[in-house]
């Protein structure tokens, strides 16, 4: 990876979690966030710089779809679940 790649790199990956973090809906939070670091670290070895050129415009592809789909959550929420320590939606029962 060159050196001017990487804080661009490190930049992407750092708003690509911080993105994943506004899922207001746990699972697609926790599949972005595992999704995330699992990509990044399949990766980190890659050193054609076409194929790192690649993987960035995918990354920035997928950042895209994650602020778009957190708007979407925000906007048709549930709420949060129990295992968030959170109170749902359903009635007591």
């Amino acid at each position: 990876m060159a050196i001017s790649t990487r804080p661009q790199v490190l930049a992407l990956y750092r708003s690509l979690l911080r993105e994943a973090r506004k899922f207001t809906e746990y699972n697609y939070r926790m599949y972005a966030l595992r999704k995330t670091r699992d990509s990044f670290r399949t990766n980190k070895n890659v050193t054609d710089p076409q194929q790192i050129w690649n993987l960035l415009k995918d990354a920035q592809q997928n950042l895209t779809i994650i602020q778009r789909q957190v708007v979407v959550g925000q906007l048709y929420g549930e709420g949060r679940l129990i295992i968030e320590g959170g109170r749902s939606n359903s009635p007591p029962g």
